[in-house]
C-alpha cells in the first residue's frame, strides 16, 4: 500500500465526528493500492488523550473474519473440513441436543446458523485455557432454533470455532492469531490481550448521557474469537488486501487459496432481515448490495467502541472506521456514503424507514413474548398501537450495566410483517421482522438475531 496523507476526508471525519458526538474516530480508506489515514478527536475524553492513526480501537466482530480466515488456511491445508460434523475433531463436544452435537459443522458457525444461543457470555478465566473451559460450558446453553434452519447472529459460535482451531493446531487462539495472520501481513499495530495494547495509545469506549469514559475496558478473554482483536484501520486494510488479492500477503506469499477468499464471499444463506447488515452471509462475511454492485464487510461493538468495514472489490475499495462512542451508526452512514459516492460512484440504499402511507397491521399475528439467551422480547399494544419492550438478561445484563436493561419502543409499520424502532438517542430506525420457520414456528428476527415466540 501507498500512502496519501493529503486531501479532505480528514476534516470530513473531523466535521461529522462533531456533528454525531463520537468523541474520538480513525478513518482508513484503501482506493486501488493508495492508503489514506486520518484520525480526530479523543481516544480517552477521561484522560484527555489524543486520537491518532497509530491509536489501537477494538474493532469488535470485524475479529469473526479474522477468525473465519485462519479456519480457511486450515481447510486450504486439509486440517478442517466445511462439511464434517466438528465433533470429528473435537469429540468431547456437547451442546443442547444429540441431533445438534452430532450435525454441527465448520460451515454452519461461519455462517451463524448452527441454532447454538449466540449471546452465552461467560468468564472462564484469563488462562490460556479459557476457550476450553467455555465449549465445556456449552451443554446448559439452550438451541435457539433447529440446525440450520434460519441465520441468527451467533458470538458463542465463534468462541467454540477458536476452541477447535486450537485442537487441530496444537497452539493457542491468540498465538495462532499471530502466526498465521498479524506476523504474515506484517501487522504491527494489532493485538488481542491488553497487556498487549497496553504497548500502544489505545482508545477506551464511552457510555452513557453524557458520555463518559466507559466501566469496562473488554470483554471476558472467552469472546476472543468472537471480537476481541485491537488494531488501527491501517492494519485491517492490510487484512482486506488480503482477501482483494484473492489470498495474497503483501510480499506476495499466498495464505490462502483464491478459491477460500471467493467462497467467504459467496452466498450462503440469505438473511430474514435483509435491512440491518446485508441480504446474505457469506462465510465470515456479510454480503450486500449497494446501487446493483455487491460488497462485503462486517461490523463489531464492544462496550463504548464500534467498528465499520465494507469492502467494493469491483473498485479495489475498502474503507475502515473505527470508533469509541455517540451515534456512531450516523457517522458511519454519512462518511461512507460520502466515501463511496466519491471514490466509485456509488449511491449506498437509503435507511429503512416507517412506511409513509398507513399499512392494515393485525395486532394477533404479532403479540406475545419472544425469548432466548440473554433477551426477552414482548409485543404489546398500548392505546392501539404496537411496542416492543425489550429486557437483556442473563450474563449480558451484567455486560452492559452502562445501559438501561429494559427499553420500550413503539414498532412502526413498514410493510406486513416489517416494523422499525428508532432507539433512544439516535436518528436511524432498527428493523423488526416477524416470520416462521418451515415448521411454523414463529419467530421475530431484530438486532441479527432469531428469537422465538414462547407464549
Amino acid at each position: 500500500m501507498t500512502e496519501q496523507t493529503t486531501g479532505h476526508w480528514p476534516a470530513r471525519l473531523a466535521e461529522l465526528a462533531a456533528r454525531h458526538g463520537v468523541p474520538g474516530a480513525s478513518l482508513g480508506i484503501l482506493s486501488r493500492g493508495q492508503l489514506t489515514e486520518a484520525a480526530t478527536g479523543l481516544a480517552n475524553a477521561g484522560a484527555g488523550i489524543e486520537a491518532t492513526t497509530e491509536t489501537l480501537w477494538q474493532i469488535g466482530s470485524i475479529s469473526k473474519v479474522w477468525t473465519t480466515t485462519v479456519a480457511m488456511i486450515l481447510v486450504d491445508e486439509g486440517v478442517l473440513d466445511l462439511d464434517e460434523p466438528i465433533v470429528s475433531v473435537l469429540p468431547e463436544l456437547r451442546l443442547a441436543d444429540e441431533a445438534l452435537t452430532k450435525g454441527v459443522t465448520l460451515r454452519h458457525l461461519l455462517t451463524h446458523t448452527s441454532g447454538i444461543d449466540g449471546d452465552f457470555f461467560a468468564d472462564t478465566g484469563r488462562g490460556d485455557d479459557c476457550l476450553e473451559k467455555y465449549a465445556a460450558l456449552l451443554p446448559g446453553v439452550a438451541a435457539n432454533h433447529p440446525l440450520g434452519a434460519t441465520m441468527s447472529y451467533c458470538n458463542a459460535g465463534f468462541s467454540l470455532l477458536g476452541r477447535v482451531q486450537e485442537r487441530v493446531t496444537g497452539v493457542q487462539w491468540d498465538e495462532l492469531m499471530r502466526e498465521r495472520l498479524y506476523r504474515p501481513l506484517g501487522l504491527t499495530h494489532t493485538v488481542t490481550l491488553p497487556e498487549d495494547a497496553l504497548r500502544f495509545r489505545a482508545a477506551a469506549g464511552h457510555v452513557g448521557e453524557p458520555l463518559e469514559v466507559a466501566p469496562r475496558w473488554m470483554l471476558m478473554r472467552s469472546a476472543g474469537p468472537a471480537g476481541l482483536i485491537c488494531s488501527t484501520p491501517r492494519d485491517v486494510l492490510a487484512f482486506a488486501a488480503l482477501h482483494l488479492s484473492g489470498g495474497l500477503a503483501a510480499d506476495g506469499r499466498r495464505l490462502l487459496a483464491p478459491g477460500s477468499t471467493e467462497a467467504m464471499r459467496s452466498p450462503q444463506v440469505k438473511l430474514p432481515d435483509p435491512y440491518l447488515f446485508g441480504d446474505a452471509w457469506g462465510l465470515g462475511w456479510i454480503l450486500c448490495e449497494w446501487d446493483g454492485r455487491r460488497l462485503y464487510g462486517h461490523d463489531g461493538d464492544t462496550i463504548g467502541q464500534s467498528a465499520f468495514l465494507r469492502v467494493l472489490p469491483d473498485a479495489e475499495l475498502a474503507v475502515c472506521l473505527l470508533t469509541n462512542g455517540g451515534d456512531t451508526m450516523g457517522l458511519y452512514e454519512d462518511l461512507f456514503r460520502e466515501i463511496f459516492a466519491e471514490l466509485a460512484g456509488v449511491t449506498m440504499p437509503t435507511p429503512i424507514a416507517p412506511a409513509k402511507e398507513p399499512v392494515p397491521v393485525d395486532p394477533a399475528d404479532y403479540l406475545g413474548v419472544y425469548e432466548r439467551t440473554s433477551a426477552r422480547m414482548e409485543v404489546l399494544e398500548r392505546d392501539g398501537k404496537l411496542v416492543l419492550n425489550n429486557r437483556i438478561t442473563a450474563e449480558l445484563a451484567d455486560l452492559v450495566d452502562h445501559v438501561e436493561p429494559e427499553e420500550e419502543h413503539e414498532l412502526h409499520p413498514v410493510e406486513p410483517g416489517l416494523f422499525v424502532v428508532r432507539r433512544d438517542g439516535l436518528k436511524e430506525w432498527f428493523p423488526v421482522v416477524f416470520y416462521a420457520l418451515a415448521d411454523g414456528s414463529r419467530y421475530l428476527h431484530h438486532g441479527g438475531r432469531a428469537t422465538p415466540k414462547v407464549s
